[in-house]
Parts: structure tokens; sequence; C-alpha cells
């Protein structure tokens, strides 16, 4: 690949820049739906508490947004170790939505569970935060001209910035066609 899910992973602190500095003037998510900060052996509800401490949110207002968002119920008690993996993305998923941002960070949009989950997870992240800055990283141009309002191209390692959203997927098809 180029370096996207790098590139997010770097701005969104859960991979070290090689060399470089990175100040942000806002709040930035950690890339929605990331559950590689989960502590297995923790539970659900352990697992939220931690987080809502690490990002000095109110443990019940996350709690309460988690519950109704995520949809896991009981399982919230259980360790995160025997989550599914569909489990896991909506707790992932609704943790990332829970807690307040200035700006999220999209590693493709992701289709977590069926289509009326997937219809969801879009609408709170988009529709009820349209007020938030968002920065995605993707290959599916139908999302990136759907929701994106700029672009930038990562290619060879070199980064080219498009107000012209439709420019850039032109620009992005003619180098994946060449």
């Amino acid at each position: 690949g180029q370096g996207k899910s790098t590139f997010i992973k770097i701005l969104g602190g859960v991979l070290p820049m090689s060399e470089g500095e990175l100040t942000w003037k806002v709040r930035p998510s950690w890339p929605i739906g990331f559950g590689g900060g989960f502590q297995g052996s923790l539970s659900g509800l352990d697992n939220i508490r931690f987080l809502s401490r690490v990002y000095a949110a109110n443990y019940d207002t996350v709690l309460e947004r988690v519950e109704n968002f995520a949809e896991l119920g009981l399982a919230l008690k259980q360790p995160v170790k025997h989550y599914s993996s569909g489990m896991r993305a909506r707790l992932a998923f609704g943790l990332s939505l829970a807690i307040d941002f200035d700006c999220y960070l999209i590693d493709e949009l992701i289709a977590v569970g069926d289509a009326r989950f997937a219809a969801k997870c879009a609408d709170e992240l988009f529709t009820r935060r349209a007020d938030r800055a968002f920065i995605m990283a993707s290959h599916d141009m139908n999302s990136v001209a759907s929701v994106c309002s700029s672009a930038l191209i990562i290619e060879s390692g070199q980064v080219k910035f498009f107000d012209d959203v439709a420019e850039a997927i032109d620009v992005y098809s003619w180098l994946r066609a060449a």
C-alpha cells in the first residue's frame, strides 16, 4: 500500500513517527473502530471505564452512549477476549463515538454488523457530527465523493492536496490505471 492506514494510525497516536513532529490544535480521535487498545482480560465495562479516564470523559455518560449505540447488552460484563470480532467492532465503534472529539480519524468506512447497524454507524458519525472534522483514508471513491470536501493523495511517498474532490478522484483513478 501507500501508507494510508499507517498515516491514520500515526495521526491517532497508535503508531510512533519515525521522524519529525506532529502537533494538533484540535482533539483527534483514535482511528474509528480501532480495537487494538482493548485489554482482553477486562470486561467491556472496564475497558469503557479505562478509556473514559484516559480521555477525561464522564464514565456514566460514555457508558450510556456505548450501551445505547453498540447494542451489546449483558456482553459488556464479559471479558473482551471472549467477544466475537463483530462484538469487538461494535464496542470499538461505540466507544469511538461515545467520546467527543474535534476530529475523527477513519481508516476506510467501517461496515459494522448488518445493514441496519451499518446505516446507524454512518448516521451517527456523519449526520450527528456534521460540525466536526474528519480525516478518512480510503480506496472507495464513492465514499470519498459522498463524504469528503477535500482530498489528499499519497503516491510513492509523495503527498498532493486537492480542494476539488472530483479532480482528486480523477487523478487517483488515473494513477490506479497506470
